[in-house]
């Protein structure tokens, strides 16, 4: 031993030489007997949450003491307090290590980490973290440990378990942990062999330490009285049933022989399955053997070992052909067994183990053996007290699992709760961890009495009020049973052992392990701390390959298992497990391995060195394949296998960066708008005149007879021919405008012109969308009276002019109307000159007459007088006329020549009632008073708001968007001398009501231009259309006839494809899974996301419907309420930032703020970037496509070198071909290829690999998977383009999956063609195409066929030298037909989903797990019955596949069928209220008390008791309860909508009776009353199964859907009323 040791160093040394190791550390010893160190994790935190409340004792501060000067083993008691000397330790060294600023870690090793990790998280001020094997942790990268690392700088909580076993481990921390000079305390429990302490002083560089004086320790320490129980020897052997079980597993071992060898295939997998399922059916026989020497009869028959082994059997219906004969060997052998125990029960299988039980007459019938006898008499013992906790440790977990069952079926110990507890391996009779975790915290909390357990919690679980462990089977080690018995933490508890009476072997094996403990201890006492000996370990020198860079390492002995994970991680299926395979070459005194690796490795196989046994030659060869595999790549710098990702195509900078949630619908973002360049100028600011591009609006109406004038738009920008050329067809009320855009040249304007043209706009677009008058009655302003500048922004800066009607005659093409922008500029002129010298609205004020007299009687009746003017009374149909107490316009209807001022008021649309005549109105109205009342009035229709005319509103009969179907025009009467004629044809103004629409989708096609302009910047022009850009920025949101649905379907399948040939192309090395890994991460809506943002896409995107009232033009002053920004950006453009960012489901998405900002949903962004592919694709195919991803920073380039050289390689490898295989299958494709190999390899399934095979199809179907889903979804955007964006996905689906594929290698017989090694996929390809001939749909396709199909499809790509189009023309006729739309079929689920939403009623479901199978219950309730269906399966899906088609049946005998036309979601209207999402929940509170108004007479329905019925709808639950109706617009809607779907009620109908009026109505209170001229009353009925139907009424409300709320709240109290409801405040 060397003279000084530098692990024996104290960490004085580390804390800059400190005087003293533990100053840093205050003590307070405590004499009292409170023992804080064995409370719960809870209490930990309480009680030891602050310095002064935590007083170690003196036996832990002397450990602590001793560890801080050195490498210590501390040797303490479970129970001792050894998680709190770690704590103290921590906070030690945690003071030294991190005030030193060094990045350091303090690893604490434990074999469960949770408890410790909550006590060091409380004790500490460190960040600390876990980690253990079940939470991923042996798959995480270098990035997330360096993120862990770096998050948890502090303290590490680590399970010494993870990625080695315990050598390994060791070796790791002495070399990982000591070598970097930190320190170690080791604490542990107890060792099982004396010798061992010795060799594990050396491996840990540690010295070994105990605490001498035990008195302490015994006060404080729980120590349980240790007692032995014992129970005869079992009378009763069982030779006989012995001998027939064996018999029996004997017989089916030979049945499983026999049918190994019916089988001809000879394949390994067979093998390999024959030899697990003998082996099963070893262990089960050995369970029930088990079971009926260590417990008897009954808990081999009644409660049955048998019966759980059952449970556990494997299900021989997802199998085939022999694999189900085999499985259903071990089956029948259980079977069989159950039938024999229950043959030699004395009493036959009705034994009661109710309160009549007698266990001492069933221990001599030989019902229960003597040791299951002794324990119920243990537990018997305990008598009625209810709150023991009792630990039972049973050696297997058949054991635990069939006494738990026998001891619930036991009525003498009813009053007791039982369960067991497992650890969580592989085996079928394991628990779950949630479970164990369920299990372990009611046994804590006293739920469970008796706990039966396996080892697992031996130690790392605390439960304080533990009162008696019993060890049903004895301990193997010393470990095993110390910790066991430090279970029992409870004052006065019991450790009781089991013992059979005169049983010498196990007293022998007790007396030892006991005797090793005493040893141990005794050892370590007595051990002289200044004397050192380090006991050499005999290892020889271990051979191993070290990375350089990282400094990881692989040993000979670890390079087994690391061959193992590498090919574990390579592609599979069901029929193939990659793995290596090893054979021996033996040599005369040595021998030699060969190893194989899976075809899809990187290589294949490798010669090892020569050694002088097998062993060490697998471990050699092994390592050097790990060398290798790192050299070539495939391992990365931490010899893990590598997961890197290609940059190129933008994967690996995208996920890095990308924040998570990014992509998903879940997902809402604040982004702000791109401003379109093409609509500003600075024309406004030129004195001279300026020059614009023109472009003629020309329209045409349906109905001849209507006339609408043309326009031109004048703007500085010339605008792209497929922009400033178009046509649209406009939609107003039964009647279409045929509208058309041509560019007309260039045209110069004066200024003089330009201020006229302005002037117009200005009173045009504020006259008929706006006000000319601002401000109040009594203080009106004139809004063009004063500078107009303000109304104009350079961002929006362009004129729309009338032009003249051009008489045939003339020569022009066009010519601005100056002479009706001259008149409107004299209404101007006039007005701001008689609103300058009369003041408007003071009382009592005449209107001036500017009209001689002599004039007035001149002219006679003929003339009206108007404010500015005589006008001769003909012909004023149809003028425009200015109102100038109002500045609205108005065009004149009739002269109401048996009308004048004095007559009787009637009330106009806009003005209430209380005056006797209009002369009255006027003056005190507008303190008007009139100088010619006497003269008739005019009937006038005023002015409306814009309309959407984009959209088709003819068809909904319904008002939508401001568009009036059916509604009565509101006209108004007003005195002539109150007007103002306006010389301007009517036409001009019809066709200005078209602007707001028509310059909409103009502007969008400027903006989709400026996107295809930057797209396109520096490469040729690939001719996309801005109208198919557009479709691709528009949301389904806006509400158009287009959207990017379609085209993001399209865009995803050449994006999928393009990324696919250039990995594949790029990567010829790499395996399929790598490919589609990487593949996975470029195509992913993450991914997307970050790539679209980077270009600012979001800016382009319309996600919004087009709101008519908020478009304004140049010189329009808006009159919408503002909606100001709220998120504190001036600018347009939102910055990329987390706090722009939610996932709260209150945000409405799509409504912008007067900047711009509207919030988005994250997945929009990558929809869009597909979307805009899939537009390139379109119109300019696979090159102009690549260059949009190019843009984008995909960089999925196909390069011809790449095509030509993987030809080249193809047509190089060498294989055995088999010519007639070959020849057949192309005569069936119709296609001879040129390199031969490409078909083999597109034959050959990964199984192959056992017969030497380097090659399989894996890599082609990667690429023939894009390659079909490309054609197959373009030949489906052709071909159906009327079909709604969803049914085209739909389409799809059904077109591209694995079924499909299967079906045509059937149709086509290319399954035959197949080249593999697996028995279990010859018998499934065999069953698949038995039922396929017989047209039987419940048997599942083998995957491995549509992958054929997929690599046929790969293999013709290369081939054709990467031709989509020779593809296709080869597969068209193979995969025909191609389902249509009327050929469609839906998924049941889905099919029922969607026929139970047109129908307005709703799906419950429930799922519950019997044994391997799992069964679902789907309940539909219609108006007077509730229907059910069932379904079983593995899966959860396919049981509520099979449960809706059960239900589908029974709906189709009640005539209720699925029609795809009959299924689209329906919009809220007079007959049903069903879609939720389509709610207005605007922050409007609702006024009125519910009130019901009529309730017709109830048909009442009888209950049927007899019927199915749902769990949501049992009477013995009682009413439902809602907490609260929210009293928000639409809150008391979804109230009514979430009881209906909770009970399973059918939904509500509404009918709504709409009342108009000529005077205004007001409604609701306070700030949020409200006034309109129509009123809306809804009544609401709602079917209550098995009580009736109840019909309500609700109140008058402004507009419909308030009114659905108001009928919706006085359903739900009404419902109250009857006690079908329960509801809580209202908020």
């Amino acid at each position: 031993m060397p003279d000084h040791n530098p692990l024996k160093r104290s960490f004085a040394d580390m804390i800059n030489n400190n005087s003293s190791s533990s100053s840093s550390l205050e003590m307070n010893y405590s004499n009292g007997v409170d023992d804080h160190n064995d409370t719960t994790p809870q209490e930990l935190a309480s009680v030891l949450c602050s310095p002064e409340k935590f007083h170690p004792r003196r036996y832990q501060s002397k450990v602590f003491e001793v560890a801080v000067k050195r490498n210590t083993i501390a040797v303490l008691e479970t129970g001792a307090g050894k998680t709190m000397i770690s704590v103290m330790l921590i906070k030690q060294i945690g003071q030294a290590v991190f005030s030193s600023g060094v990045k350091r870690l303090i690893l604490f090793l434990a074999p469960t980490v949770h408890l410790q990790y909550e006590v060091i998280k409380s004790q500490t001020s460190f960040r600390v973290g876990e980690y253990y094997g079940s939470k991923g942790i042996d798959e995480w990268s270098l990035t997330t440990w360096e993120k862990e690392i770096d998050e948890h700088d502090v303290s590490l909580v680590l399970n010494s378990s993870i990625g080695y076993d315990t050598s390994d481990s060791l070796g790791c921390l002495k070399k990982g942990v000591f070598e970097s000079r930190n320190g170690i305390l080791g604490v542990s429990s107890a060792t099982d062999c004396e010798d061992q302490l010795a060799v594990l002083e050396s491996v840990l560089d540690s010295q070994i330490f105990t605490i001498e004086d035990r008195a302490e320790m015994d006060v404080y320490v729980p120590s349980a009285k240790e007692m032995c129980r014992f129970y005869d020897k079992a009378q009763c052997s069982y030779v006989e049933l012995k001998d027939k079980i064996k018999a029996s597993w004997s017989k089916f071992d030979a049945s499983m022989l026999d049918l190994q060898g019916s089988t001809k295939s000879g394949y390994k997998d067979m093998d390999d399955k024959l030899k697990t399922m003998r082996k099963q059916l070893s262990k089960d026989h050995a369970k029930i053997l088990n079971c009926l020497e260590d417990l008897g009869l009954v808990c081999a028959y009644e409660v049955l070992a048998v019966k759980v082994c059952l449970e556990n059997a494997p299900n021989p219906t997802d199998e085939c052909g022999v694999y189900r004969d085999i499985s259903l060997q071990c089956r029948h052998f259980l079977e069989d067994v159950l039938h024999i125990i229950g043959e030699s029960l004395p009493h036959g299988d009705n034994f009661l183990l109710d309160r009549g039980f007698d266990s001492s007459a069933a221990l001599g019938f030989g019902y229960i053996s003597p040791k299951l006898h002794e324990l119920l008499q243990l537990f018997l013992s305990f008598g009625e007290y209810r709150q023991v906790l009792c630990l039972i440790f049973v050696e297997r977990i058949i054991t635990a699992k069939v006494v738990e069952r026998f001891l619930n079926k036991v009525e003498l110990l009813a009053h007791f709760t039982v369960s067991y507890l497992t650890g969580t391996n592989a085996s079928a009779d394991a628990l779950a961890p949630k479970m164990q975790m369920e299990t372990l915290e009611s046994f804590r909390s006293g739920k469970i009495n008796l706990l039966f357990s396996t080892d697992v919690v031996e130690e790392g679980i605390h439960v304080p009020n533990c009162s008696c462990v019993i060890r049903f089977n004895l301990p193997k080690t010393v470990r095993s049973y110390v910790q066991s018995r430090g279970r029992a933490r409870q004052n006065g508890s019991h450790f009781i052992t089991m013992l059979e009476r005169g049983n010498t072997k196990q007293r022998d094996q007790l007396f030892d392990i006991i005797r090793s403990e005493w040893s141990m201890t005794d050892t370590a006492i007595n051990r002289d701390p200044d004397i050192w000996t380090l006991k050499a370990c005999a290892s020889e020198a271990t051979k191993a390959y070290v990375v350089d860079v990282t400094g990881a390492s692989v040993t000979a002995d670890s390079s087994v298992s690391l061959i193992h994970r590498y090919c574990q991680q390579l592609p599979g299926d069901r029929y193939y497990t990659p793995k290596p395979t090893f054979q021996f070459e033996v040599l005369e005194r040595s021998c030699r391995c060969t190893m194989n690796l899976p075809t899809n490795a990187v290589f294949q196989t490798l010669v090892g060195p020569t050694c002088r046994n097998q062993q060490l030659a697998k471990q050699l060869v092994c390592l050097e394949a790990c060398k290798k595999l790192h050299q070539m790549g495939a391992l990365d710098d931490h010899l893990l296998p590598s997961v890197e990702e290609p940059s190129e195509i933008g994967v690996a900078e995208g996920n890095k960066s990308t924040s998570a949630g990014a992509g998903t619908t879940k997902r809402k973002e604040l982004h702000g708008t791109t401003c379109i360049h093409a609509l500003s100028g600075c024309w406004g600011e030129k004195l001279d005149g300026a020059t614009f591009h023109a472009y003629k609006f020309d329209f045409s109406c349906s109905i001849v007879s209507e006339i609408y004038s043309g326009f031109i738009l004048l703007i500085e920008s010339k605008l792209d021919d497929d922009v400033g050329n178009i046509e649209l067809d406009l939609y107003l009320v039964a009647k279409i405008v045929k509208s058309s855009i041509s560019s007309c040249g260039e045209v110069h304007l004066d200024a003089a012109q330009m201020s006229r043209a302005k002037q117009f706009q200005e009173f045009f677009f504020n006259g008929l969308f706006g006000r000319l008058f601002t401000g109040s009655k009594s203080s009106r302003e004139f809004l063009l009276q004063k500078e107009t500048a303000s109304l104009w922004s350079p961002s929006n800066m362009y004129l729309l002019l009338p032009l003249e009607p051009l008489s045939i005659s003339s020569n022009e093409s066009w010519k601005i109307d100056w002479k009706g922008i001259e008149a409107c500029s004299s209404v101007v002129q006039y007005l701001n000159i008689f609103l300058g010298a009369q003041t408007i609205g003071g009382g009592g004020n005449q209107l001036p007459d500017n009209v001689e007299s002599s004039t007035v009687e001149c002219n006679g009746a003929n003339m009206i007088h108007f404010a500015d003017a005589f006008v001769n009374v003909a012909n004023l149909k149809n003028t425009l006329v200015l109102a100038i107490h109002t500045g609205r316009i108005y065009s004149i209807v009739e002269v109401a020549s048996d009308s004048s001022a004095e007559s009787a008021f009637e009330g106009n649309a806009d003005d209430v009632t209380g005056f006797s005549t209009y002369a009255e109105y006027f003056s005190k109205r507008y303190g008007i008073v009139l100088m010619h009342p006497a003269q008739p009035l005019f009937r006038l229709k005023q002015s409306h708001n814009p309309h959407n005319h984009l959209v088709n509103f003819n068809d909904e009969g319904d008002s939508k968007d401001g568009t009036v179907v059916g509604r009565q025009q509101q006209h108004v009467h007003m005195p002539p001398e109150l007007l103002i004629k306006v010389d301007v044809p009517i036409s001009v103004v019809k066709s200005i009501y078209l602007m707001p629409s028509l310059m909409h989708r103009l502007e969008c096609l400027m903006l989709a231009s400026q996107l295809r302009q930057e797209i396109d910047c520096h490469a040729p022009n690939f001719h996309i259309s801005s109208s198919l850009i557009l479709e691709a920025i528009t949301t389904l949101r806006c509400c158009e006839s287009f959207s990017m649905e379609r085209l993001e379907l399209l865009g995803d399948s050449v994006l999928k494809y393009a990324v696919s040939c250039h990995l594949y192309l790029k990567y010829p090395n790499k395996h399929e899974g790598q490919l589609s890994s990487w593949r996975s991460g470029a195509v992913c809506n993450s991914t997307l996301h970050k790539l679209g943002t980077d270009r600012k896409l979001q800016g382009y995107i319309l996600d919004s419907p087009f709101d008519p009232r908020r478009w304004t033009a140049p010189g329009q002053k808006s009159v919408r309420p503002p909606v100001p920004c709220e998120c504190g950006v001036d600018t347009l453009e939102v910055p990329l930032d987390p706090k722009f960012q939610t996932e709260s489901t209150a945000i409405k998405v799509g409504k912008s703020c007067d900047s711009g900002h509207r919030w988005m949903g994250s997945k929009t962004i990558s929809d869009c970037v597909e979307s805009v592919i899939g537009a390139y694709y379109v119109s300019g195919g696979l090159i102009a496509a690549l260059h949009v991803m190019k843009w984008f920073g995909i960089n999925a380039e196909l390069d011809l070198s790449l095509i030509i050289e993987a030809i080249t390689s193809a047509s190089l490898r060498s294989y055995i071909p088999k010519e007639d295989d070959i020849k057949s299958l192309e005569s069936k494709l119709g296609y001879v290829f040129g390199v031969k190999f490409l078909l083999q390899e597109a034959m050959t399934h990964a199984s192959v690999q056992e017969q030497g095979v380097t090659y399989c199809y894996q890599r082609l179907e990667f690429l023939g998977d894009s390659v079909l889903d490309l054609l197959i979804t373009w030949h489906l955007y052709q071909n159906h383009t009327d079909v709604d964006p969803g049914e085209l996905t739909d389409l799809r689906s059904a077109s591209v999956n694995n079924d499909n594929f299967a079906q045509v290698a059937v149709k086509q017989n290319l399954y035959s063609h197949l080249l593999h090694c697996s028995t279990f996929l010859q018998s499934q390809i065999t069953e698949y195409v038995n039922s396929f001939h017989e047209s039987d749909q419940g048997t599942k396709a083998p995957k491995a066929l549509g992958d054929l199909v997929e690599s046929i499809a790969g293999a013709l790509l290369i081939d054709t030298k990467f031709n989509l189009d020779d593809v296709w023309r080869i597969f068209k006729p193979l995969l025909s037909p191609i389902v249509t739309p009327e050929k469609l079929e839906l998924p049941p689920l889905r099919e029922l989903v969607e026929l139970c939403d047109s129908i307005g009623v709703f799906v419950k479901d429930k799922c519950t797990k019997k044994g391997e199978m799992l069964h679902a219950q789907l309940w539909v309730q219609l108006d007077n019955e509730l229907l059910s269906g069932e379904g079983y399966d593995k899966n959860r899906k396919a049981a509520k596949g099979k449960a809706a088609s059960c239900l589908l049946k029974k709906l189709q005998k009640r005539g209720i069928i699925f029609s795809r036309g009959g299924s689209k979601r329906r919009k809220q209207d007079s007959d049903r209220v069903v879609d939720l999402s389509s709610l207005d929940l605007e922050n409007k509170d609702l006024s009125g008390k519910p009130k019901p108004k009529r309730q017709k007479k109830e048909n009442q329905v009888p209950g049927d008791s007899s019927r199915d019925r749902s769990p949501a709808i049992s009477p013995s639950h009682g009413p439902p309860v809602i907490e609260s109706i929210s009293m928000q617009k639409g809150g008391p809607r979804t109230a009514l909508y979430d009881l209906c779907k909770k009970v399973q009620w059918p939904m509500p109908t509404f009918d709504t009776t709409e009342t108009k009026s000529r005077t205004a109505i007001e409604f609701g209170e306070g700030p949020e009353q409200r006034k309109g001229f129509n009123s809306y009353v809804s009544k609401i009925v709602l079917n209550l199964p098995s009580f009736g139907i109840v019909e309500c009424e609700g109140e008058a409300r402004a507009d419909k859907k308030t009114s659905y709320d108001s009928a919706a709240l006085v359903m739900l109290h009404e419902l109250r009323n009857r006690g079908q409801l329960i509801i809580g405040e209202s908020n």
